[in-house]
């Protein structure tokens, strides 16, 4: 229910996640390997009890008010979760027959099982939303005309771009737009591939659809990108599983030609290129000179990237456009320059990721409720935040957190011989309990917070000595810059600001480097006078009231 609150969706995140937050786990700065956030919240939902019990519980008294949100992906979805429990009256138009928008679409089900995207929409569309699916909405004005009191627009990059080059139109009929491809295999209009498939594109669209045609009788798959290896946009993890189930990765081949004989594809050829950087790190392309690449294809999925496209909303409507087609949204408010018009998602700043839009869902609810009670849209709630003493006795707290070199435990996978025969298996299995535990375990505690009391000090230094980073320094005040250079362990990430305490009897001042602290609380243990302590840190989204 943790997971419910924030994230809404812990089951589908916590297999498919970006994990935009482990890149700041602290297990990170002195390990490899993060901790598996992303993956133990899959363990938190798959072992859940029934949950429905502690949920928000329709019908809800009504306020008077109808709010209709077009899309049914994770934004819109996190609107009408948001604002369903506070009385509104919701309507979501979608033109697929179920919600879940491109998790449903554009996800394979070896990564997210169906069973699981069901479970988690429904428990949002059984809130009591009146759900339009099969309905493609062709106009925005006539919602509007329609009288609501508002509207979201959660329509997502549903255009994949396409690549025109000699032998596009000869060749089309072998040659498939990957977003449209997944979503045809989603919704079984398309069972087979060519036995020779070239995936265009290096990010995680491209990666569904190499890892796709394996399963639908690609035998030989290979991935084509212009850019290095290295800088693929793919996550890490996503490169990984493809090399695993024996799809090539082909980096720095800029496609030139689809090679078309007697009205057939027979494949394309591609320029080699290396990548040179310039004195303010611009990267180029430049040929390498060398000759030109024939790769064979049956079938070419071009998956170089997404566009919005919004050719059903009106000028009549009040919603204007500005750079590259996309409508002017403020990037707090998500409110388009029509008032009661806002927008979340892929479809309000361009293709991000589902826990992305989930955060526009939960600030977009917030501007919409405000909107509706006439109250300025800059009076947002403040997040809950709390700090709260572990000490329990002299030298004990209420955690754990010892330093030891720890790695990441794998995430078991199943047998590639099935998996690649069966593209509704999941290939990830998920930890089970014991192993969950010994990840969790890696953690360093972030939630507690090292808090330094200036007049308890007796500056004895004894926790300078003892922490185990060399984080704790006491010394000259200074300027930032000097300071830096004067700590036990020289400060080299201007990005962390330093703790820095008020001047101490002896006029030092004692300087605390945050970005290289593990939160162990060795400092208050060793400390005599109780000068420091470890607070825990509580943070809850903030979300419409």
């Amino acid at each position: 229910m943790i997971n419910w609150e924030s994230n809404v969706f812990p089951g589908i995140l916590g297999r498919t996640c970006d994990r935009p937050c482990e890149p700041a786990c602290r297990r990170g700065r002195v390990e490899e390997e993060p901790v598996a956030i992303c993956r133990l919240k899959r363990v938190a939902a798959d072992n859940k009890d029934d949950v429905r019990q502690f949920m928000p519980k329709a019908p809800f008294e009504k306020n008077g008010k109808r709010i209709a949100l077009i899309g049914g992906g994770p934004a819109s979805l996190t609107v009408a979760r948001d604002l369903a429990p506070l009385g509104y009256e919701i309507h979501l138009y979608d033109e697929q027959d179920a919600g879940g928008g491109m998790m449903r679409s554009q996800i394979p089900s070896f990564r997210l099982p169906i069973d699981v995207l069901n479970e988690e929409v429904d428990y949002i569309l059984d809130m009591g939303i009146h759900t339009q699916f099969k309905t493609y909405v062709s106009s925005l004005q006539e919602i509007i005309d329609m009288g609501y009191d508002a509207v979201f627009v959660g329509t997502g990059a549903p255009r994949g771009r396409d690549l025109v080059i000699p032998g596009r139109k000869e060749a089309d009929k072998n040659i498939h737009i990957g977003v449209d491809w997944l979503a045809s295999v989603a919704f079984e209009h398309t069972h087979q591939i060519g036995k020779k498939v070239i995936v265009l594109g290096g990010g995680n669209t491209a990666m569904d659809c190499c890892r796709t045609s394996r399963r639908l009788g690609g035998e030989e798959v290979k991935v084509v990108v212009r850019s290095p290896y290295a800088e693929m946009k793919a996550s890490p993890w996503e490169k990984e599983d493809a090399l695993h189930e024996d799809i090539l990765i082909l980096d720095n081949h800029v496609p030139k030609i689809f090679v078309v004989e007697d009205g057939k594809l027979k494949g394309m050829t591609f320029e080699k290129v290396h990548a040179v950087f310039n004195e303010k790190g611009k990267r180029s392309l430049v040929p390498t000179g060398e000759s030109e690449v024939f790769i064979e294809a049956d079938d070419v999925l071009v998956a170089i990237g997404l566009e919005n496209t919004f050719p059903w909303v009106e000028k009549s409507t009040g919603v204007e456009f500005g750079e590259w087609g996309m409508p002017i949204v403020d990037a707090v408010t998500f409110q388009s320059t029509n008032k009661s018009v806002f927008f979340g998602g892929d479809s309000a700043f361009g293709p991000k990721n589902v826990i992305t839009a989930v955060a526009h869902g939960h600030q977009a609810a917030i501007s919409i409720n405000l909107y509706l009670k006439e109250k300025p849209l800059t009076d947002r709630p403040s997040p809950f935040v709390n700090l709260v003493s572990q000490k329990m006795g002299i030298h004990e707290w209420s955690y754990d957190s010892e330093v030891e070199n720890d790695l990441r435990y794998a995430v078991p996978h199943a047998a590639k011989t099935a998996t690649l025969t069966d593209r509704k298996m999941e290939v990830e299995l998920g930890f089970d309990i014991q192993t969950a535990i010994k990840e969790a375990h890696r953690c360093l505690n972030c939630d507690m917070q090292t808090v330094f009391v200036k007049d308890r000090c007796i500056e004895c230094d004894a926790c300078m000595d003892i922490c185990p980073t060399s984080c704790i320094t006491f010394t000259a005040n200074g300027e930032e810059e000097d300071l830096r250079t004067r700590l036990k362990a020289p400060s080299l990430n201007l990005t962390q600001d330093l703790y820095v305490s008020d001047t101490l009897p002896t006029s030092r001042v004692m300087v605390k480097d945050e970005d290289v602290c593990l939160h162990c609380g060795l400092c208050a243990e060793r400390c005599p006078t109780s000068a420091w302590d470890m607070q825990q840190f509580l943070y809850k989204v903030t979300k419409a009231c």
